[in-house]
């Protein structure tokens, strides 16, 4: 058997996914592909946009199961996907699930209804609006007859059998809260000193909370981040940075970002209005029902000391947001400047920051990372005023 994840609402889900196919986003303490890899126990392929095929490769076979890469799996998904016949699709509603077919334009018109509920990510604020109810799956999925890694006693716990540690973790003289949610600390992460957790939070693989930091639930931190400050309701892709003072809340930080000591971002309008995000696939701010939503960054995004993002604010990819007053709330991708105004921010000096930026992590820039960016500085055009 094998099995392909396909994008859907891919354009919803931008500028997130201008980098990555969309089973690529973390929400919970997985991201969406190594959700479903754990439950079928097999590695998955991608079928995406043809730019991010030599990073995120496709790979056929005599039997192929198509499965939405948006949606989340549970166990009730997986046994009717293995039950379908060649030829048959799932479907709940007008939603495709999954489809057995030799071809991925084949879909079959013999259909199997869905009859449970399903969890997909269709929007931006999904991300962190979902995040609980995936840390509570997530920790159930990974922790599962195992047993924690013993904390140190120099902590202060709340619930300590919703408090799940990995093998190289480091824990010390720190306020752990699970009692509205479990805590999920990864391998090689560390908990500096004198930090205020409530769940439920994940941390994955080598991520860092930073001394004193002031952490809410729900928010996960992908593997290699560095935060501190004060953070609730967020999620942190991988491998990006908030490392001082300063308020984050209700907001997605996409691979590769940085946000400057003292930035803070708004999550509540003053007053207390729904909240519009900006949206690709209809080219404007879109109502997204929240009265509490923040900031959306794309991969590669960095901002100065100080700087104050409003409520709502999306930035693209490889933007730099510097500068006193609030950025607008929609950044387009390879944005220099604030407040003041904008100039494209040149390709060139763009991958010299992100050839740094990598290189701190030991991973390499190389071609088909800047293929990519290449790509998204392509697509993007149109928003820039170039």
């Amino acid at each position: 058997m094998n099995f392909i994840l396909f994008d859907d609402n891919r354009t919803n889900l931008l500028p997130l996914s201008y980098t990555k196919p969309v089973s690529h986003l973390r929400v919970g303490i997985l991201c969406i592909y190594e959700k479903w890899e754990l439950f079928l126990s097999k590695k998955v392929s991608f079928s995406t946009e043809n730019y991010l095929n030599e990073k995120y490769p496709i790979k056929l076979s005599k039997e192929n199961y198509w499965i939405n890469g948006s949606i989340c799996p549970n166990q009730q998904l997986i046994d009717n996907i293995l039950s379908l016949k060649q030829n048959q699709s799932l479907k709940k509603g007008h939603l495709l699930i999954a489809y057995r077919s030799n071809n991925e334009e084949d879909i079959p018109q013999e259909t199997i209804e869905f009859e449970s509920d399903c969890l997909q990510i269709t929007r931006l604020w999904e991300i962190f609006q979902f995040n609980e109810q995936c840390i509570v799956s997530d920790f159930k999925l990974l922790t599962k007859g195992r047993i924690s890694a013993p904390l140190s006693s120099t902590n202060q716990v709340v619930n300590s059998d919703l408090i799940f540690i990995e093998e190289g973790a480091k824990v010390e003289h720190s306020i752990l809260n699970a009692s509205s949610g479990p805590i999920y600390i990864g391998k090689g992460a560390e908990i500096m000193e004198g930090c205020l957790i409530r769940g439920p939070l994940a941390m994955c693989d080598h991520s860092v909370l930073k001394m004193g930091t002031k952490l809410y639930g729900a928010t996960t931190l992908g593997p290699y981040c560095k935060v501190g400050g004060e953070v609730s309701n967020s999620v942190f892709m991988g491998y990006s940075n908030k490392g001082h003072d300063g308020f984050l809340g209700n907001s997605v930080i996409g691979e590769w970002c940085n946000l400057g000591a003292d930035t803070n971002n708004s999550n509540l309008k003053n007053n207390y209005a729904e909240v519009k995000l900006w949206n690709y696939a209809s080219e404007r701010f879109e109502n997204s029902g929240l009265q509490f939503c923040g900031l959306i960054m794309g991969d590669h995004s960095k901002c100065s000391i100080n700087t104050m993002f409003n409520t709502g604010t999306v930035i693209g990819v490889s933007s730099n947001i510097f500068g006193s007053g609030f950025p607008r709330n929609f950044v387009p991708s390879f944005s220099w400047g604030g407040a003041s105004g904008y100039t494209t921010f040149k390709p060139t000096k763009a991958y010299e920051v992100a050839e740094k930026m990598m290189q701190r992590r030991s991973v390499e820039f190389n071609s088909v990372e800047k293929n990519i960016l290449d790509s998204v500085f392509e697509l993007t055009k149109s928003y820039r005023k170039d």
